[in-house]
């Protein structure tokens, strides 16, 4: 197959996974899930939120024989939402790294909240949790997999999720930045030091020598190299 029905075939299966990004299916996101299907890398019943239907679905875009879902990435069940408790919230905000989907809200030692409208019940808040003050609430009674999500919900989730990924990436080129700028302004303060005895040269030099290897990987992190 070649490259443009790949990406086409891509595409396809990815708008068929709810996009939870709950990365049960062993895979970083639904993305990489659908390329790796699309590169006969992985089954399509690997993702327990899409459920049987979902199964299925894949299953006919792949033009593929139906497979039970793998019990090795979980089970299907009725859709869940994150609930913390506030007596027992620290404020440590791994949670709020941790949610693929930005629906943690909350700041360093304040009480964190759930946005239920914008959880998708992936639990990857849950491991990093050090309290143990998550926990994972049915909201669709018996409804499981897609009889428990939607398109429009798994869109949002998938915008929410590319509009998370798009935030990392400038606030690290932000602070990618800052820290340059930090050690340039080192180095020009080191630049204008007097030095009187060779040991003082010695160690400026040493410092510059540090500070401008440092300035070399932030530049080129900054260019992409």
């Amino acid at each position: 197959m070649d490259v443009q029905n790949i990406l086409k075939l891509t595409q396809l299966l990815e708008d068929a996974l709810p996009q939870t990004q709950c990365t049960k299916c062993g895979f970083p996101d639904c993305h990489g899930y659908a390329v790796a299907m699309a590169n006969s890398e992985a089954k399509h019943n690997r993702c327990p939120p899409g459920g049987e239907i979902g199964i299925k679905r894949l299953g006919e875009i792949l033009e593929a024989e139906y497979l039970p879902l793998d019990p090795e990435c979980g089970i299907e069940k009725p859709r869940t939402t994150a609930v913390i408790d506030p007596k027992q919230c620290i404020g440590c905000t791994l949670c709020i790294k941790a949610c693929p989907v930005d629906a943690i809200v909350g700041a360093a030692k304040q009480l964190h909240v759930i946005l239920e409208d914008r959880c998708t019940g992936c639990d990857l808040c849950i491991p990093p949790c050090p309290v143990d003050c998550i926990d994972m609430v049915e909201i669709t009674g018996t409804n499981t997999g897609w009889d428990a999500w939607s398109p429009a919900l798994a869109d949002r989730a998938r915008t929410q999720y590319h509009t998370r990924q798009k935030r990392l990436v400038r606030e690290k080129l932000d602070n990618d930045k800052r820290l340059a700028q930090k050690a340039a302004d080192k180095l020009k303060m080191l630049n204008a030091e007097v030095v009187n005895t060779d040991a003082e040269k010695a160690e400026s030099d040493r410092k510059k020598a540090i500070i401008a290897a440092a300035i070399a990987r932030a530049q080129a992190k900054l260019s992409g190299v």
